[in-house]
């Protein structure tokens, strides 16, 4: 790696139609014929398309948590809770999360997770709204059985107690009930952004990242692969540190859905194969996600675009220190619960009328 990103190609879109040209009944003529081609070559192909999709959609990796007893997704509101896991640097296996996860103990301190967001998608499907928790939130963690633990960062949950006891723990922070849960491999990440053909962000001022060795060069920059993981997990040169990688991520993971709902990935079989395979390949879903509730949420959002995605962070009350934990995150708890209440309402728009500073900034905005 290089350690300096490359400048993005810019592109303009085409397109005014001439005056004159073939009569319109020749055009109309031609027009069916074309479409029944079309149709006729598409017939044989879209059934093994669609079986094959299906299939994808079915090689997540799958994990228990409690939501058995949970109402089915359609006609309303959902949160999702979206983890983002490494493995520890001194980690030994290959072992997915799904296999650790089906053990008799789930293998402590094998996997972290500094990233959690709770994806809220109102009942009427017209927006997603994403709220970012900073990973050394002090909290009570809860295990996989919900019941409560020690206080420690929020990150520890999913370390300590798996899949099961992250929801548990954002769950009982929070007080919404997690209808599914999402854990992206983050390894794995750079290849979803190759497949979708990178992703461009802006980079206000040009600053080095001391841990990982990287020049961030002030600019439009197209990224993808290794650059992309690194760009979303720096925090080394940050005036604010995590907080400022929490908007890094925010504003990595706008610019994917802008690129998905706005450039023609879901519209590019070529295109969604590859990411569907990226997705299936690093991604780890709760059983109770089926392929169809997938296909089912899907459609039901084919209308949002990447203006209706809002993203936010749980109110800050500042940080101090702990002994025998560290420096630690504190929430304005009167805020948080303001927040909270408005997501299980299904009103977030009001809580952001109230509080419009809490939306992520513009990108030229964020280091």
């Amino acid at each position: 790696m290089s350690g300096r990103p490359k400048s993005s190609p810019k592109y303009r879109d085409a397109g005014k139609r001439r005056k004159g040209g073939v009569p319109f009944r020749h055009r109309h003529r031609k027009l069916l014929l074309t479409l029944l081609t079309i149709v006729c070559l598409l017939f044989g192909s879209v059934g093994a398309y669609a079986y094959y999709l299906n299939k994808q959609l079915s090689n997540f990796g799958k994990v228990e948590i409690d939501n058995e007893d949970k109402s089915p997704d359609d006609g309303r509101a959902l949160n999702i809770l979206l983890l983002g896991s490494d493995m520890a640097e001194n980690s030994k296996g290959s072992s997915s999360i799904e296999a650790d996860a089906a053990l008799a103990e789930w293998p402590s301190g094998k996997y972290r997770s500094d990233t959690l967001m709770v994806v809220h998608i109102p009942a009427d499907r017209s927006q997603v709204q994403l709220i970012s928790i900073p990973r050394d939130t002090y909290t009570t963690l809860y295990d996989a059985d919900g019941d409560p633990r020690e206080k420690q960062k929020i990150n520890s949950a999913f370390s300590f107690y798996g899949p099961a006891g992250a929801v548990a723990t954002i769950e009982a922070l929070t007080g919404l009930q997690i209808d599914h849960l999402a854990i992206i491999d983050w390894e794995g990440f750079k290849d979803i952004t190759t497949a979708i053909g990178g992703v461009e962000v802006y980079i206000p001022e040009t600053f080095r990242d001391t841990k990982q060795k990287i020049t961030w060069e002030q600019g439009t920059q197209v990224l993808e692969g290794d650059l992309a993981l690194a760009y979303v997990r720096t925090r080394h040169g940050l005036e604010n540190g995590d907080f400022d990688r929490i908007a890094r991520q925010q504003n990595f993971l706008r610019s994917v859905m802008n690129k998905m709902l706005s450039k023609g990935v879901l519209t590019n079989p070529v295109k969604l194969t590859n990411t569907l395979e990226a997705l299936s390949g690093n991604m780890t879903l709760d059983t109770n996600w089926t392929p169809s509730d997938l296909r089912s949420l899907a459609l039901s959002l084919r209308n949002v675009s990447s203006d209706n995605v809002s993203f936010m962070t749980v109110p800050v009350a500042g940080t101090k220190d702990v002994d025998g934990v560290g420096n630690v995150v504190t929430l304005n708890e009167a805020q948080a619960v303001e927040l909270w209440q408005a997501v299980s309402a299904d009103q977030l728009e009001a809580y952001l009328t109230k509080y419009p500073d809490e939306l992520l900034p513009s990108e030229d905005q964020i280091h």
